[in-house]
């Protein structure tokens, strides 16, 4: 045996995957991000819906903000990488949020020929008339924050200040122009933490700070792989018991979203933390982000927190004092949700159709997962503000940021802002309660 143990993959059973004896149809690369073909998609006579993108051409196309992330990291690049996207050009008006010099040094970076040309708006002068002008016009519109010139050149791949500083003022000018609809939603490139606190931002990260810009308490941290990415995956993994239907009859399916009743915070502290209160406020959440891309099923399951959903106790009594409670609640309000369930075993489940909707007690139980079966193709959405914000799955990529020899992979930023423009088509901020 090899690998400490493991026996490896022998290469028959390798050659057999690959050729798609046992793959039905092969996982779209995660740069590619043409929906799969009708045919090939319903094949198995499963109905699938994936909230649709925004029907609108020319200068209808919503505007999408694209802030600029950590720019000691790969958000600049990936963020013009996506400004470039065929797909982003087709569906939105992209408006780049940063220092117009970091945009220009990743167009150099990337080399790309045939770069639209920048038309940079002060931000207190930026209107939506202005920034669809500039669009409409083949420019990018470029809404610079205010920034000292250390601020303007931080130093690549290194945590600083400068970089912290230069992230927040993005983050915090995307939110002000979302909020005055001078741009209709958000999709931000990865921030650093530790640059944050470097620089005297005390949240932890774009949740918190989104939230304290936004002037709202309950808000929540939600993954979304569409219906498009997940189906390949769904193929794979058999229904959860014989006795369990695969799919509903009840409507079509939805992908797979995955809330979080606590944000980043300690493992330690997470028990703490955790209230029935704010469980219910997630699958309330969850619950009504369904609703508005069309789900008519809305099934939701709330994880456990503890091993073995605590064995009645033995292991942790969370579900007894906390969790079960709230899904007693929310299942007396008339919602189509059950836990809590084991979390080694919930995600399969989902996958398998049983569930549209998850309620992951804590970051890493939920992220897990997701970025396991879909790093490239997940995004993350913002539940519970006025404004729709999404962004990518992944991090800020030091360690191969701002070099020609390690470019930086788009395919998340690419999915968010899609994602961006398909939750303007419902004329509502996600998650945010409706009337």
């Amino acid at each position: 045996m090899a690998h400490g143990g493991r026996r490896p993959v022998p290469p028959r059973v390798f050659r057999l995957v690959t050729a798609g004896r046992l793959m039905p149809h092969p996982v779209p690369h995660p740069g590619d991000h043409r929906p799969l073909p009708v045919s090939d998609v319903r094949a198995s006579g499963k109905e699938f819906r994936s909230f649709p993108m925004a029907k609108c051409a020319g200068m209808n196309r919503p505007l999408i903000a694209l802030t600029l992330g950590d720019p000691a990291g790969i958000g600049p690049e990936i963020v013009v990488r996506a400004v470039n996207d065929r797909h982003v050009r087709q569906a939105c008006r992209p408006v780049a949020v940063g220092h117009p010099d970091y945009i220009e040094r990743a167009f150099r970076l990337i080399g790309t020929p045939g770069r639209p040309d920048l038309a940079v708006i002060d931000a207190t002068t930026a209107t939506r008339d202005r920034l669809s002008e500039a669009a409409d016009s083949g420019r990018l519109p470029v809404v610079a924050p205010v920034l000292s010139s250390d601020q303007a050149n931080a130093v690549p791949r290194a945590v600083s200040a400068e970089a912290g500083r230069a992230a927040f003022s993005s983050v915090v000018l995307a939110v002000r122009l979302a909020r005055k609809t001078v741009v209709d939603a958000i999709a931000t490139a990865p921030l650093n933490k530790e640059a944050l606190h470097a620089a005297g931002c005390r949240f932890p990260g774009h949740t918190e700070i989104l939230a304290h810009e936004c002037g709202v308490g309950q808000v929540a941290m939600m993954l979304h792989l569409s219906e498009e990415r997940l189906e390949p995956l769904r193929r794979l993994v058999p229904a959860f018991g014989s006795h369990l239907p695969k799919f509903s009859a009840a409507g079509s399916l939805c992908g797979l979203s995955i809330v979080h009743a606590t944000l980043h915070t300690a493992i330690a502290q997470v028990p703490q933390q955790l209230t029935t209160e704010r469980i219910v406020e997630a699958v309330s959440l969850m619950h009504d982000f369904l609703r508005r891309i069309g789900c008519s099923r809305r099934a939701i399951a709330v994880s456990a927190l503890n091993p073995h959903g605590g064995e009645n106790g033995l292991f942790g009594d969370e579900e007894l004092r906390v969790i079960g409670p709230a899904v007693a609640a929310c299942s007396e309000s008339g919602w189509n949700v059950c836990g809590p369930l084991p979390a080694d075993t919930l995600i399969r489940r989902a996958v398998g159709g049983e569930f549209d909707g998850v309620v992951a007690m804590y970051h890493d139980q939920g992220h897990i997962p997701v970025k396991l079966i879909g790093f490239d193709s997940a995004t993350n959405i913002t539940l519970g503000l006025p404004v729709i914000r999404t962004s990518p799955t992944h991090g800020t990529a030091f360690d191969r940021a701002w070099n020609a020899d390690t470019p930086a992979d788009a395919s998340g930023m690419i999915e968010a802002v899609l994602t961006a423009v398909r939750l303007t088509a419902h004329g509502h901020p996600a998650g945010k309660p409706g009337p």
